[in-house]
């Protein structure tokens, strides 16, 4: 038999320490016997319900009936005289069963009567005074001897399950507000090249394509990564890890830059390959703070600890522009750029270098300009005094001639 008092004392606890409503525990409670019984004793269709008493540990049982007339469900003749006779037994009101009954074949949308879980207005009213189609009628069930057993069962199954609820909830909560963020937490494991990640609470998964590539981690080591999402699912809470997405980058300099926490340096655009090389275009909101110093710090301080945290990713720091030709122009950087032409329509610009800062300007594999291109979002021509032009078209690089 279920222990009131320790139950009680259970409620107040969940409600207290988890934050659990006593009223929701006791109507998933009720949900869980109502079904228990219907499982056992009711039939097909049937809307059972339950009523636990917490002062005395009763349940009681009833059956639900839904009120109709011939405009809302239809009668046959055997049907009929089924209900009018007063077989009918309870009915089941959810809209999957409605839908169960329903005329499709004829395109009639009124549902067929079942003596299981309708009944007549005209014996609805013999019930219950003032009674009106759709409403519920109520009928007391025979209560079962063996079903206190079940009722402490049950409550002990809803406790344990609504307290994994509230966890899921909590975690949910208390990470869902860190979505967007950098996370640090330590190397659980790691398979297949998946990297997990222990939380305390939860467990993150840094996959293989977002890590750096060259990155090697160990079981114990404590890692920094972005999280990007909280996924719920039916085997726990995951959060989804990057070290590799552009934000990871833009959150590690609002760390070691207080100008960027604050809102004075903005971080405008982000063009990265991860583990070898990025661009940030930043500007400030201050005239007197240098935003790309700010970003870089004294000595070089600030941008190196991020290279480091990176393995060794390169840097280039410029300053944004509202001026296209003035933008495209700093995102060549370092190449010095000598002229530069842009073609609104098209979305171009011809930047022509000194030929000594031709291969400065593509960069390695074209890797230089490939940024500069992602990172203004313009489609860049390098030449040099040879007419030797190279081109970029989104993430792509190549060579030709004039």
């Amino acid at each position: 038999m279920l222990d009131l008092k320790t139950f009680k004392s259970a409620l107040e606890q969940l409600e207290e320490e988890r934050k659990i409503p006593k009223e929701k525990i006791l109507d998933a409670i009720e949900q869980a016997m109502a079904a228990a019984y219907k499982k056992d004793y009711g039939k097909k269709g049937q809307i059972i319900r339950a009523k636990f008493d917490l002062e005395t540990g009763k349940t009681d049982f009833f059956q639900i009936k839904i009120v109709v007339d011939e405009s809302i469900a239809t009668i046959d003749g055997d049907k009929k005289h089924e209900a009018k006779s007063g077989k009918a037994g309870s009915p089941d009101a959810s809209a999957e069963a409605f839908r169960e009954y329903s005329l499709k074949d004829t395109g009639d949308e009124r549902v067929h009567f079942n003596a299981e879980h309708h009944i007549l207005l005209e014996d609805a009213k013999k019930i219950k005074k003032g009674v009106e189609l759709n409403d519920e009628i109520i009928f007391p069930l025979e209560s079962k001897e063996d079903y206190g057993r079940i009722a402490a069962q049950t409550a002990k199954q809803v406790i344990i399950q609504k307290i994994r609820e509230a966890e899921r909830t909590s975690i949910i909560d208390e990470y869902g507000t860190k979505e967007g963020e950098i996370i640090s937490g330590i190397v659980q494991k790691i398979e297949r090249g998946n990297v997990y990640v222990d939380f305390n609470r939860a467990t993150g998964i840094l996959p293989m394509e977002e890590q750096i590539p060259g990155e090697f981690f160990q079981r114990g080591q404590r890692v920094r990564a972005y999280l990007y999402s909280v996924e719920d699912t039916p085997r726990g809470i995951n959060l989804r890890l990057s070290r590799t997405h552009p934000k990871f980058l833009e959150k590690l300099f609002a760390v070691e830059a207080p100008e960027i926490q604050s809102g004075i340096v903005e971080i405008k655009f982000i063009a990265r390959e991860p583990g070898a090389r990025s661009k940030i275009a930043v500007h400030s909101n201050d005239e007197h703070i240098d935003a790309v110093g700010s970003c870089v710090g004294q000595k070089g301080t600030r941008v190196n600890t991020i290279t480091q945290e990176l393995g060794g990713e390169k840097i280039d720091i410029i300053p944004w522009s509202e001026d296209p030709k003035t933008f495209v122009s700093n995102s060549i950087s370092p190449a010095k750029v000598i002229s530069i032409e842009t073609d609104e329509k098209e979305h171009k610009a011809t930047v022509e270098v000194a030929d000594d800062q031709l291969s400065l300007a593509i960069g390695k594999g074209g890797q230089n300009v490939r940024l500069a291109a992602k990172l203004t979002g313009w489609r860049i021509d390098i030449k040099g005094n040879e007419k030797e032009i190279t081109t970029t078209e989104g993430s792509s690089v190549k060579a030709k001639e004039e």
